[in-house]
């Protein structure tokens, strides 16, 4: 299959299709990128770090995880001079087959798109997992913490399973694992079998 040169923004968080990411930017190499892809209305690839740090030219001791998520732009605040706020959206998963740091230390990766999940609806044993989730919603809203991008997709397995995946209190490493199933019915059997662990559902 072809790839496809992508920007990347390694982090240490998960980004999920449909995710909503804000990130405060003040090095240079970030700042210009966040300007191209404002200019060509181009998305730029979050990818989460396996080892290593976000800042930094280190070459050697980065290594990222083998799949990430292109992120669009949302808003961009640049009130303030030299730093950037922006707000994303997470888009279509990528799976990285190679990368290489420019010089001004942006790293660029030889990407391959991988399917979108396709809408499917949640089977009745998981319905409290959604019906669990649009409490959290209504509580959250409550506090004046708007975390999910509308329009809900409360009757969506893939939705639902990457909105909890987003807010749950587990590893880095398991929220990449879940992110990179092709199945988003298991992704989302595996959070309910967690919460009702946790007693969170009965």
């Amino acid at each position: 299959m072809p790839t496809q040169a992508l920007p990347l923004f390694p982090l240490q968080t998960v980004l999920f299709p449909g995710g909503q990411l804000r990130l405060k930017i003040f090095e240079a190499r970030y700042l210009d990128l966040m300007a191209d892809c404002l200019r060509q209305q181009s998305a730029f690839g979050v990818i989460a770090l396996r080892q290593g740090s976000e800042v930094g030219r280190d070459e050697a001791g980065v290594k990222f995880e083998p799949v990430g998520v292109a992120a669009e732009l949302l808003e961009v605040d640049g009130e303030q001079a030299g730093i950037l706020h922006v707000r994303c959206s997470g888009r279509r998963r990528f799976e990285l087959q190679s990368c290489a740091q420019a010089a001004d230390g942006l790293w660029m990766g030889q990407v391959q798109w991988l399917d979108d999940d396709a809408p499917q609806a949640i089977p009745p044993e998981l319905k409290p997992a959604a019906e669990g989730l649009a409490k959290a919603i209504h509580s959250l809203a409550e506090q004046g913490n708007k975390p999910f991008l509308e329009p809900y997709g409360l009757d969506d397995a893939a939705w639902v399973a990457n909105r909890w995946c987003e807010i749950l209190p587990i590893p880095l490493a398991a929220k990449q694992k879940l992110m990179e199933l092709d199945s988003p019915l298991m992704r989302l059997q595996i959070v309910d079998e967690f919460l009702r662990g946790k007693g969170v559902l009965e």
